[in-house]
């Protein structure tokens, strides 16, 4: 497959979190899952432990588990003031119209996750980072985190969209129980829809300005 005509800077502003945009109708081909999942291998690792599994899931009543657990799982979460995204405040009109725009996706993904063709898990092997001292726990999430990131940089180069979402994680347990993830050595670090996007042009989105966030030499 042709890739995208992304130089770096447009591959790396323009990976949404693709919501409404993505053909539930159009299959995903597995040579292009495993390509970017190649690529995903190639992103750093703590301490090169190379412990990132990828469960791709194509069957259609798994998915549609997944999905109606995610559903539930979504309701929990929108009754979580401050964390909603629909609750959160931007603090001026333009910020909050965004918001809401945002909201509105992520709701419309909290009802349609198991229509997507594909859905991944991103996951970990070895020890769970519950309860882990901050630096054991990061190190561990810096072998998939990375990997998803790069996952999904490969997507959109090949005209498919992804989302990272948490929500799931609620009720990972179950989730591990659908899939056969052994729960106790494999932690679930986010959940995917993979699917077409419908069309391929993407904007980068607003952000505040760099210097809002930098901080030189001291907090």
């Amino acid at each position: 497959m042709t890739l995208l005509p992304l130089n770096p800077d447009q591959l790396l502003t323009t990976t949404r979190a693709v919501r409404k945009r993505l053909d539930f109708s159009r299959p995903v081909e597995e040579h292009l899952i495993r390509e970017c999942v190649d690529i995903a291998m190639q992103s750093p690792s703590g301490s090169n432990s190379m412990s990132m599994q990828f469960v791709i899931v194509r069957d259609a009543q798994k998915r549609k588990a997944l999905g109606d657990l995610y559903r539930d799982c979504y309701a929990i979460y929108s009754q979580m003031d401050g964390t909603y995204i629909r609750s959160i405040d931007k603090g001026d009109a333009t910020g909050n119209a965004q918001q809401q725009r945002s909201a509105d996706s992520a709701d419309f993904l909290g009802e349609h996750m198991g229509d997507a063709p594909v859905l991944v898990l991103a996951c970990n092997t070895g020890a769970r980072t519950d309860n882990l001292p901050g630096m054991v726990a990061a190190s561990l999430a810096a072998n998939i985190v990375p990997a998803m990131w790069s996952f999904m940089l490969a997507a959109r180069a090949r005209g498919l969209g992804t989302a990272w979402t948490t929500v799931h994680l609620f009720m990972e347990q179950q989730a591990a129980d659908i899939l056969g993830i052994p729960f106790d050595t494999v932690q679930q670090f986010s959940l995917s829809p993979l699917a077409y996007t419908k069309g391929t042009e993407f904007r980068p989105a607003a952000r505040p300005p760099a210097e809002s966030i930098i901080h030189w030499d001291t907090w």
